[in-house]
């Protein structure tokens, strides 16, 4: 069941407690993986509601839960950030939210007025210019024409489209739609702003706006954020949420740890080699002592041992390792340039070293060979070989905040 309260309902005094916006009692959607069979469950559901029966069902033939059993509560000022591999249910989460879906159990109380940026071009009318649709979709949340009369052009001017307002909505390009969209969802000041995924269609400058007006309005309304990018999800999150099957496993204010139980989803990706003039023959990790192993702790000596072959005729060259964080992100290098080691030789058994000053997470480890045209000025030549993934090693102890992967030895003096 889905409720709607009106803005006059709100009271927007920020001297007072801060009010709850979202209330989510288990919260629970079913489909059908076959639409046919899906049709004839319809029509039973039909039958069955006439008949006034209200009698909880278990799921039948074909049957899955998308979401099951959520409850949560949103009060003004807080920023949900909703994370999950793909299929967790988010999507279908935020549909119920939005009203787009009725939920098969459970009961939604959204107060004030909702703004939702779901969908790419959800809401446009393709036809109509970007202008037209403003008052459009400002209309649908229930702005009077007088009140979008004073936003229009703080809408235009946010999106960065005064060039192509006037425009059909058909002819816009992915980003300039959802520059747009996010325009007038955020510009309306809304009490409740949902966004889904659709933010990474735009470039990285509007990326930045984006969060920076979302951390605003943040003062004013509550906020659902969805998103693959957990830094992003760090950066403005106040709760995490993290789903898996349709379940939440975890709801709180610890955003580090909602973070790392998503990225224990994933693995690392195969080894990937780009470049045959030097081939590893082998190579292994191992701690100070000369254990192999792949765990360590903080501020532990890692040691990279490595036996290799340069098959070409490069006779100056050096190699570069690259750290990888579990979003892909480089977070530290190490190179042979930086303590003068001259690698000029065919075939070699190496060893490198280094303190492990990374938060909890796992690591991937890229190794590059690179030819060293002028080392005094850093310049470099051609990429001999380009190991991606050749490895990787898990960070333990030490203390995680948010998305930051590195953890510098400091003295504090208090």
């Amino acid at each position: 069941m889905m409720e709607q309260e009106t803005t006059s309902q709100i009271n927007k005094d920020v001297s007072e407690p801060k009010e709850t916006l979202v209330e989510v009692n288990g919260l629970s959607k079913k489909f059908c993986k076959d639409l046919k069979t899906s049709l004839w469950y319809g029509v039973q559901d039909l039958v069955a509601g006439y008949k006034g029966n209200k009698e909880k069902r278990e799921l039948r033939p074909k049957e899955f839960w998308a979401v099951k059993d959520i409850s949560f509560t949103l009060k003004r000022g807080e920023c949900l950030g909703l994370i999950g591999h793909n299929g967790a249910g988010k999507s279908t989460l935020l549909k119920i939210l939005n009203g787009l879906i009725n939920p098969d159990e459970g009961k939604v109380v959204m107060r004030g007025r909702v703004s939702a940026l779901i969908e790419l071009g959800a809401g446009f009318n393709p036809i109509l210019s970007g202008r037209e649709n403003i008052y459009n979709n400002g209309a649908i949340l229930g702005f009077t024409r007088k009140e979008i009369d004073s936003k229009v052009e703080e809408i235009i001017e946010f999106a960065e489209l005064e060039e192509f307002i006037d425009m059909p909505v058909q002819n816009y390009s992915s980003g300039m739609k959802v520059r747009l969209g996010f325009a007038v969802a955020a510009q309306m000041e809304p009490d409740v702003l949902i966004i889904d995924e659709v933010l990474a269609v735009g470039d990285i400058g509007f990326r930045v706006k984006c969060f920076n007006r979302i951390s605003e309005l943040l003062n004013n309304c509550a906020v659902i954020f969805v998103s693959h990018s957990m830094p992003q999800v760090a950066r403005i999150g106040t709760h995490v949420m993290h789903m898996k099957k349709g379940v939440v496993d975890y709801f709180g204010v610890d955003i580090a740890y909602g973070l790392s139980i998503y990225n224990q989803d994933f693995t690392i990706e195969d080894t990937t080699v780009i470049g045959e003039d030097v081939v590893i023959n082998s190579f292994a990790l191992s701690g100070k002592e000369g254990t192999n192993k792949t765990t360590f702790s903080a501020s532990e000596t890692i040691c990279l041992k490595l036996d290799f072959v340069n098959n070409s005729d490069y006779k100056d060259y050096f190699i570069s390792i690259v750290i990888m964080d579990a979003n892909l992100n480089g977070v530290a290098s190490l190179n042979s340039l930086s303590e003068n080691i001259k690698v000029d030789k065919k075939s070699y058994s190496t060893e490198v070293r280094f303190e492990n000053i990374f938060t909890p997470g796992r690591y991937a480890i890229n190794i590059y060979f690179l030819e060293n045209i002028n080392s005094n000025d850093y310049k470099f030549g051609k990429t001999l070989s380009n190991y991606r993934n050749l490895t990787y090693f898990e960070s333990i102890g030490g203390v995680l905040v948010g998305t930051v992967p590195v953890q510098l030895n400091s003295n504090w003096i208090i």
